[in-house]
Formats: C-alpha cells, structure tokens, sequence
C-alpha cells in the first residue's frame, strides 16, 4: 500500500485499488473457529434481473456496517452473499427477448428454454455483485450462493417432501389469484392493491316470473357471463319474499337463483349482489355453501373463453366494453357511476390480477404460525422498532391463509411431484421416482409447475450453510444474528423464514431483525419507474465516491424511518471525506522523514488529555450506539468528534508546538495527532471504509489492514474528566472572542491584548500561548480581578471574564464614519416607511397584508438604527 497520500483525494482511483487490496487478503472470509465468537448475517438476495439501486444500497450498506464492526471485534463474522433466481421476472424477460425473435416458449420445449435461461443467469446474474462491490460490501464472496444451485435445490426438494408427508402441502382446486400476463397463480402477497378510475355499473335483473327485477351493481360486467346466482341477506325485509325465486342473467339468457346468505351487507347498494364463484373469492366461498355452479368464463390471458358465449375470445376490455353497450341496449343498464377504488395487481408486472379456480399446491400455514408467532410474542425474536414491526406482523400471521406455492412457470424449482399415467397416483420424493410404487408401473410424469421463488428463498439462511446436511458451517453459524431488511418484505420473506427456520431446523432463523425505511426522492415520493424519479447509486458513487453515498445513507437514519435523497447532502458527505483527507495531509506535512510511532506519548499536556478522553467517550458511546442499531447516531458522533473536535481544535492547537524550537514538545504533538486519527479511523471504517483504510495505511500504524484493526474499547486509564472540564473553560473563552470579533468585523490580523479575569486560572495559563494564537491576541494577562477598564470589549464565560480593550480592536475615527453611513441609510429607510404610513391614500386602499407588511418592514428599521446608535455612542 502507498504511504503517500494525493493533494486531493480521488475516490475512483483509491476505492478500486483498495477493493482489490481486501480481496487478495482474503479478509471478508469466514471459518468456523471455536477460538472466536460467531456473528451472522445472510443478504437479501437480488434477483439476477436487477441491478443496483438506492434499496439495494441501503439494504446492504447497513449490513455491512455491522459486519465490519463485529470483524473488528474479533467476531468470525459472516456475511453470506448471494442472488435468487426470481422465476416470475426472470421468464418474463427471456420471453420477451423471445418474442422479438418470433419464438415461444412452447416452440423451444422446456429443456431448450432452460438452456436459454441458465445463459440468460450466466450473462446478468453477476451484474448486481459487481455493483455491489463498488459499494464496498465485505461480503465473504467465496460462499456466494444462487437460489437454484445444487444444495439449495436439494434443501428444497427435502422441505417440500417433509411437509407433504406431514400433510402440510396438498394439491387441491382453490380461488387464487392469477396473472392474465405472466399467466400464473400468485400468492395473496404479490398481489398489490392499486387506486385506480373505475365505474360502477348498476344493473336490471329481470325476476323469471315477470313480476319485476332486482337491481345490483358490479365493477366488472364481463364477469356477469359466469354468475350463477344473485344473493340478498335473509334479513332484508326487501327481498324476503324473493328467496328462492329466480332471475333472467341478462345477454346469457338463463334462470339462475336468488339466495339468503349473511355475507350481503343490507345497507351497501342495493343490498343485492351477483354471484359469480369462479371469479371472486368471496362469491367461491357463497358458492361451495349454496351448492352453486362454477363456472370459468376466462382463459389464461384474461381473454373469454368458450363458456362467454358470443364474446368467446374477446380479451377482458373489449368483452367489457361490448357487453356494456349490449346492456344498454337491452334496457338492462341502470346507471353508471364513477369510481374510485383499489385494484389488486401483479406485483412485477402491475397487470390486474384476476381471482381464478385453479387447481394448485398449497402449504397449510395455521400450523405453521402459531410456532412464528411466538417465537416473536416470547422475545426470542425481536424487531426494530418493535410496536409497528410487530403490529404488522402479528396481524399478518394471524389472519394468515394457506400459501399457494405453485407457479405456472418453466424457470424454478420444478415440484417434486410425478402422476402415474396407468393408476392415478402421485409420488412426491426427493429423487426422480422411475417407477410408481403403488402399481409398479413406468408412465410416470412430472408436474409441470414449478414452486413460488419465495419457497426456496425462506429456507435461505439455513440452507446456505448446508442444511438438510449437518454441517460444521450450520452448527456454528446457525441461527444467524440479525437481519436488515426494509418493512415491504416483512411477509414475503421475514414471515416466511420465521416460520421456515423453527419448522425445518427446530431453532429461529435470526435473533434480531431491524428494519429500516425507504430511500424517498427529495418530494418524498416514493421512487419509481413510472415517476422517473429514481437514483442511480452507481452514477452517485462514480461522481461522489462510495464513501460519500455511503455516509448520505446513514447520516440520521433510524430504524424504521424513511429518508429523502438529496444531491446536496451527498456532496456534503464528500466534503466531510475531503476534510479528514486533509487533515491527514496535514499530518504527513509535520510527520514524513520523522520517527514518530502511533503511541501515545508518556506525557500528555491539558490539550493532549482532553482529546485522548474525548475520544474514548465518543469510542464508548458509538459502540453503544451500534449495539441498539442506533447507525446513523453513531456516525454522527464520529463525523462531530472529527471535524469540530479534533480538526477544528486539536489540530489547530498542535501547530503550536510543532512548529517552536522545543522538539519534545513536538513529537509529543505528532504522535497525539496520529494516535487519534488513526485510532478514530477505526471507528469510522465501517461506515467510509475507502477512504479511512487508504489513509490508516499511509499513517504509521500496527497491523496489516485496518479491516481487521482491533476495535477501538473504553479505557478507564484514558478517562481525564477534569482535563476534559478545563479544557472546556478554554475552548469557551477562546470561542466568545471569536464570536465577539466577528460580530464587530475584526480580521484576524489585527491583534488585540486580553485581559482574563478568573477566579480558577490554571487552565488558562497552560494554554496561555493557545489562547493568544486562536483568539487572535497580541497578549493573554491573567488575574483574579482587574480595575475597570473604560471603552473595552468584555466577553463573560462561565468561567471567566475577558476584557478587549476597544482601541486595540478597532480605527475609532474609521468605525464611527461606517457607523454614520450606516445610520444615515438606515434611517432614510425608515422615514420612506413611516411615511407611506402616515399616507391616507395607501392605508385606505393597499391590502391588509401589504400594510402589516411594511409595518413589520419599519420595526426591524427602528431597530436597526437604535442598535446603531448604541454602537456609535460606545465610541464616546
């Protein structure tokens, strides 16, 4: 590693080689070691479809925080990297490249497909990681995992076989949710509710004995083609005497009943509504009590099929579209009202979701929940924040229903599941049966469906250490420590890996999960590919360093709560990595050619205890401050403790001794200086990793890397409470000068004698020659008590009081004649003001707020000009 550092600092030149750096070194590895402690985080794993964004950044910037801290703790600390292969995207991608080549999947046969889809894996899978890397993650890449390479597989095959002999997975027709475009079922979770324009569309249902007509409204009219009855409450006083009877279904033109069931709310609408079991979840369940028909009106595509009669392959819109027009025709259409309401949708794809009886396998989940539940109820789980993580979660948990976990998709784990051609059986095993064992017979065929991609994703942080296999890596690593992702994946897979873990392993899968907040844009919108407002976190880190996006994304974060993006604080975190450049720069300027080791020196001045201390308490409370996940507090205290404490001060103040003639004195500066901030890089390291490891190896130091640099801890010997209090006395006073003269616009250049008057002058005469050179003094005189000096500036401090004497600040004659230019403006200022006041015309015509305008506008000038006549009185 170089040991000189650039005049700037650029962070494309140094975040690369450093990468490399901590890659030959083989530091992000972890073993089992029984002489260390273990520390565990499993990554969310992307989808090889994706590549980076702010979430990604977030979710994984945090993590590795963690990761680096525990490492420099001394933790075997692991943090398992990986991707899944996200069945859903991933095949709608392919398929669409195909598309533009004229092809199907159909045409290809599913082997062909699957050629094209491992290439398809093989060409982007890796894109996100080498993203990733440029964010400076300390992944153990040597244990990156895949959610379709062969152990996972394995895994998943002896988990779905387990909870089929359990009676825990069964095939069976259900309502499900499908997509009319990625045409397969979806889990109650990938469906997302949008609002969206619609209409009501109030209906006329002839009764079939001609005595009149219900009348119902629906949102969906072309749904209307599978009705097979219409319901009303058995309470309705209205409708009672029409149970049992029954109505002309319009266009189709057949009697269906009119049932009694308690799930018609009277007063919503009419207090009548149509049943149609094969397309709503509710009308199915209305449906299986009444012994109604079902029937599908809808192919796969969302189109009509052969049951809609003459709109049979029409698509959804269309179908809608003639058959209102055909209603109104007929004279069955009432009224049509707008409105607005949520629309479930595909969670990828945004396409409507269309609820749908489908035969599909399903994981019975109650047994499943109540172990997941109270695992987090007893505390051996815990969330952050605890009171909304786990209000949403139990909500979730407890009014859970079975999870519907085949796909009607090519790419994934393809169910382990074979029907028997000459006896009807199904054989559900671990390994490709080549016989049916309940007849002997070979004409065996496998599902074709493959298994929900979050299946394979809840068994991920046991799975990934070798499990169903007891392995060395599982028995040390497993159960993890914490997870860290965002609340929308807390059912897709926080849930599910509670559940997964307990159930497959015996034991919880994590013991904390802290969740954090989205990254919003600068309005707060959340990002999206509609609103266009997303960031690019690799055009951010190729402009302003990783270290610097790094730093933005924790800077006052906390648990829990979303944040805004903004360019400016971006900047301002590249600014701050600018500072410690250069005060490291500084350094080397009073260091290089020179033995100074990173010790402490055996003596130590006031100025010298009171940094040392400061920097223990701030090494103290950032650990803290980690242990509770408080991250973005953490940093804060550091990015404080290094600009105002140990730039603004202590490296102003050991310019002193470095540069007199007393050469002790200067090596003890030297070497407080580099004992701090290479101490204090450690601390920072894992939040700016880049440029703290550059810097750390140009400063002398013990150890080979700061990766693995031991971790800052608290040192009762390091502890100067009344160092710290006395050289706050000084710090106070030097600061009130400052502050005094810059309220009086007096350059630094031009001296002024001080007078200290003080009870406790011990402080103040240590740092006397401190006090002179930051207070811009041309001499320090201290004493209890000083006669009354006329025409002085006086600063008061808790501790002291300090006289300047006025001549020594300013050219009197100089002063006075700004003052009278100043007054003299300001006063025809307010004379313009009190007389538009005093003007009829204006006070009776201009508008309220204008006149309250100007007369706040005349007092800040009354009292500008009365502070301008005290000021020139003071020279009297």
């Amino acid at each position: 590693m170089s040991c000189d550092l650039a005049k700037a600092y650029e962070p494309k030149e140094v975040e690369r080689r450093i990468y490399d750096f901590w890659m030959q070194g083989g530091y992000f590895h972890a073993e089992a070691d029984p002489q260390k402690k273990p520390y565990t985080i499993v990554m969310p794993p992307p989808n090889i479809t994706g590549q980076l964004h702010v979430g990604h950044a977030m979710d994984t910037t945090m993590p590795d925080i963690l990761i680096r801290w525990k490492r420099m703790q001394g933790y075997s600390a692991l943090w398992l990297p990986g991707t899944d292969h996200a069945s859903i995207a991933t095949e709608a991608k392919i398929v669409d490249v195909m598309k533009e080549e004229g092809v199907t999947k159909e045409d290809l046969g599913r082997e062909k497909f699957l050629e094209r889809a491992w290439a398809w894996r093989e060409k982007y899978g890796s894109r996100i990681v080498e993203q990733q890397k440029l964010l400076g993650l300390s992944c153990d890449w040597e244990r990156s995992r895949f959610t379709m390479d062969e152990g996972l597989s394995k895994a998943v095959r002896h988990v779905f076989v387990k909870l089929y002999e359990k009676g825990l997975i069964y095939r069976g027709e259900r309502m499900i949710n499908w997509c009319p475009h990625c045409q397969t079922a979806l889990s109650d979770i990938e469906v997302v509710f949008e609002e969206q324009n619609g209409s009501f569309w109030h209906l006329r249902y002839p009764l079939a004995d001609g005595s009149g007509y219900v009348e119902l409204a629906t949102t969906r009219p072309e749904t209307m083609l599978g009705d097979t009855a219409v319901a009303v409450h058995p309470e309705d006083e209205r409708y009672k005497h029409l149970i049992g009877k029954n109505v002309i279904l319009p266009l189709v033109d057949k009697e269906i009943p009119i049932v009694a069931d308690e799930y018609v709310e009277m007063d919503f609408g009419t207090g009548v509504v149509k049943i149609t079991p094969a397309h709503d979840p509710n009308d199915f369940e209305v449906g299986k009590r009444h012994d109604l028909p079902i029937i599908n009106v809808m192919n796969e595509d969302g189109s009509i099929n052969e049951n809609g009669g003459k709109y049979a392959g029409m698509a959804g819109m269309d179908a809608r579209r003639q058959i209102v027009k055909d209603l109104e025709e007929g004279g069955f259409l009432i009224k049509v009202e707008p409105l607005t309401h949520n629309v479930g949708t595909c969670q990828r794809c945004h396409t409507v979701a269309e609820p749908r009886i489908s035969t599909q396998w399903f994981v019975k989940m109650e047994p499943l929940a109540k172990p997941a539940i109270d695992a987090v109820r007893s505390g051996k789980i815990q969330f952050i924040p605890e009171d909304r993580a786990t209000k949403v979660y139990y909500n979730w948990m407890e009014n859970i229903k079975d999870w519907c976990i085949s796909r009607q998709l090519w790419w994934g784990h393809r169910i382990p599941a074979w029907y028997c051609e000459d006896c009807g059986g199904t054989i559900v095993s671990e390994t490709d049966p080549d016989t049916c064992p309940k007849c002997g017979g070979k004409r065996l065929k496998q599902d074709e469906d493959t298994l929900d991609t979050w299946f394979s994703s809840a068994l991920w942080p046991f799975s990934t250490l070798g499990w169903p296999e007891k392995t060395e890596d599982l028995k040390y690593f497993y159960p993890t420590d914490v997870l860290m992702p965002g609340f929308d994946i807390i059912f897709f897979w926080v849930a599910r890996m509670i559940f997964s873990g307990l159930e497959h392993t015996g034991d919880i899968p994590f013991k904390k999960v802290c969740f954090h907040g989205l990254v919003r844009d600068a309005q707060g919108r959340k990002m999206s590919k509609s609103l266009g407002n997303g960031v690019d976190p690799v055009k951010v880190i190729d402009e302003y360093g990783a270290d610097a996006l790094r730093l933005f994304l924790i800077t006052g974060n906390t648990p829990g709560n979303d944040m805004r993006f903004s360019t400016d604080k971006v900047a301002a975190s590249r600014n701050f990595a600018n500072k410690i450049w250069n005060a490291a720069r500084f350094i080397h300027m009073n260091i290089d050619g020179k033995d100074v080791p990173c010790a402490l020196p055996e003596t130590l001045t006031l100025a010298d205890k009171w940094i040392v201390s400061r920097f223990n308490t701030v090494a103290k409370e950032v650990t803290e401050n980690l242990e509770k996940f408080e991250i973005g507090i953490a940093v804060q205290k550091i990015y404080d403790f290094l600009w105002d404490e140990f730039c603004d001060w202590t490296i102003e103040l050991a310019k002193l001794p470095m540069s007199g003639t007393d050469e002790e004195a200067a090596q003890s500066a030297r070497q407080v200086l580099v004992w701090v901030l290479c101490s204090t890089l450690k601390l920072l390291h894992p939040f700016m990793p880049f440029i703290t490891e550059e810097i750390w190896q140009s400063l002398p130091h013990e150890g080979e890397a700061l990766i693995v640099a031991p971790w800052p801890v608290y040192d009762e010997a390091l502890h100067f409470p009344e160092a710290e209090k006395e050289m706050e006395k000084v710090k106070e006073l030097i600061t009130a000068v400052r502050t005094r003269r810059s309220e009086m616009n007096v350059p630094p250049s031009r001296k002024a004698h001080l007078y200290i008057e003080t009870q406790s002058p011990a402080a103040f005469e240590t740092e006397k020659e401190a006090i002179a050179r930051l207070a811009y003094c041309s001499g320090v005189e201290i004493e209890e008590s000083f006669a009354a000096m006329e025409g002085a500036v006086t600063v008061v401090t808790a501790a002291c009081r300090g006289y300047l004497p006025m001549d020594d600040l300013i050219d009197r004659a100089a002063e006075t004649a700004r003052l009278t230019k100043e007054l003299e403006s300001a006063q025809k200022q307010l004379d313009t003001v009190n007389a538009k006041l005093q003007n009829e015309t204006f006070m009776s015509k201009a508008p309220q707020k204008v006149i309250d305008g100007v007369k706040q506008n005349g007092e800040k000038l009354r009292e500008k000009v009365r502070m301008i006549e005290e000021s020139l009185a003071a020279f009297r």
